[in-house]
């Protein structure tokens, strides 16, 4: 697998259980002008999936507030994407999903996406697309690993951040705190401040 990040995202059209429970296809090219989050995940009714797709849904409207579309995607078919929403979430379903679920049914997405494990099914993949359609960040994770809640958004806002600051976000970084100008003076400058603050305990 190669990295996509700084790449044009691949555009696709399809099929889609939406977050009203009717279908529509999707169009990635309909979402320019917003930023995507695109999860790819194996399986529909499958056990660790349900946990990972409804923790995002329990905290979308922190990604709407950030003007993100969060979208999953499998390569399930939309009535299964459906049946699974139908299903309570005491039972392993996923109830009522705040964004959509894309039927990849052939496989094209996640092929395009090169997150394709072994032709069957995606593997836990995670696209943070920009503004322009532009790749900005992606993780790529074996089937048995989730993905992270908090990490998405923190990459959200890091990337929010450069764009209207023209600073670059520090490793941990969270929103509010401190970053750095490009360059290497100021590089240097910050790093030698971040040292010192953590060797006092300031950080």
């Amino acid at each position: 697998m190669s990295a996509l990040v700084g790449n044009s995202a691949p555009i696709f059209k399809a099929d889609a259980v939406m977050a009203d429970g009717s279908f529509r296809q999707i169009n990635l090219e309909d979402y320019r002008g917003k930023y995507v989050l695109l999860l790819f995940y194996p399986l529909d009714f499958t056990f660790l999936s349900p946990a990972e797709l409804v923790a995002f849904s329990d905290r979308n409207d922190e990604f709407v507030a950030l003007s993100v579309q969060v979208l999953g995607a499998s390569v399930d078919s939309k009535f299964s994407h459906q049946a699974w929403r139908n299903m309570p979430r005491q039972d392993g379903g996923l109830g009522e999903l705040a964004f959509p679920l894309i039927a990849d049914l052939n496989k094209s997405i996640a092929r395009g996406y090169e997150v394709l494990y072994d032709e069957s099914v995606a593997q836990r993949a995670l696209f943070l697309i920009d503004r322009q359609g532009i790749i900005r960040h992606q993780v790529v994770n074996d089937l048995p690993l989730a993905r992270s809640v908090d990490e998405a958004l923190r990459m959200v806002q890091a990337l929010q951040h450069f764009e209207e600051n023209g600073e670059l976000c520090p490793d941990d970084w969270p929103e509010g705190c401190r970053a750095v100008k490009s360059g290497v003076a100021e590089s240097k400058k910050f790093e030698t401040a971040e040292y010192a603050a953590k060797l006092l305990g300031i950080l």
